[in-house]
């Protein structure tokens, strides 16, 4: 979750989100997949947990899977990245030639592409958004002639869900300490790897009180235990916050 830089790139353009654009993706565009291609694709906690359950995987082995963690001391914390097929392309590990075989679930910067969204909290816990229009030499979608904005966009590729579990991290990323200058230790990272990321094994340690919250849980935080990944990872930020910051 990145702000937007004053100083942006040729093929990115600021957009108001009632800003008028042309733009549509299917399989008769000519580049359809093309932008599953040669690409960082980096994961969510609420990417992995759509994927993971799509595959009826446990959380840990779909990480072992399909996720790439990489540990750059210059980024505050770690970021998982999708694994790519080493076809001289680096496809997406879930694209062939009939399109993506997880769509339904597929990571909400694909669904967001060609727009990007940056997020600010503010202190009153309200969020400002910004957005940009990533239009690259490959992408013929520009091209189809079907008029929208930004908002209708998200509607329809049911962003609504995705960005609000992205803008629930920002209480951790975006926290007053973090912006003071705190800086999680290796134990704090892998704890936040354990809570976002490997959410079956945060909720086994959680119900056999090998990491605990150090208060009575509520019960929607009961209701992620007892099965529910979303409420679980509402549960898992609420948890890292006592870790870190002592909330």
């Amino acid at each position: 979750m990145q702000t937007v830089n004053d100083t942006l790139p040729n093929n990115f353009s600021r957009i108001k989100p009632d800003q008028k654009f042309c733009f549509d993706c299917h399989p008769g565009v000519p580049c359809f997949t093309e932008c599953c291609r040669e690409l960082d694709l980096a994961l969510t906690p609420y990417d992995v947990l759509r994927l993971k359950r799509q595959l009826k995987l446990q959380s840990g082995i779909f990480l072992e899977k399909y996720v790439i963690i990489e540990w750059d001391e210059q980024q505050l914390f770690p970021i998982c990245y999708l694994t790519m097929v080493d076809d001289g392309r680096a496809s997406c590990v879930f694209v062939d030639k009939s399109g993506c075989k997880v769509y339904d679930n597929r990571p909400g910067s694909c669904r967001a592409y060609p727009v990007g969204r940056g997020a600010i909290r503010k202190a009153d816990g309200t969020v400002d958004e910004s957005f940009v229009l990533v239009t690259e030499d490959h992408c013929k979608g520009f091209a189809e002639g079907k008029e929208q904005d930004v908002n209708i966009y998200f509607a329809n590729q049911e962003l609504e869900t995705y960005n609000h579990f992205n803008d629930k991290l920002l209480e951790l990323y975006q926290h007053d300490k973090i912006r003071a200058g705190f800086k999680p230790t290796r134990a704090q990272l892998d704890q936040y790897i354990l809570a976002l990321y490997n959410l079956d094994t945060f909720s086994q340690q959680m119900a056999n009180d090998s990491i605990s919250m150090k208060r009575p849980l509520t019960p929607m935080e009961l209701q992620g235990l007892a099965g529910d990944d979303e409420k679980l990872l509402l549960l898992a930020i609420s948890w890292l916050k006592q870790e870190f910051f002592g909330e």
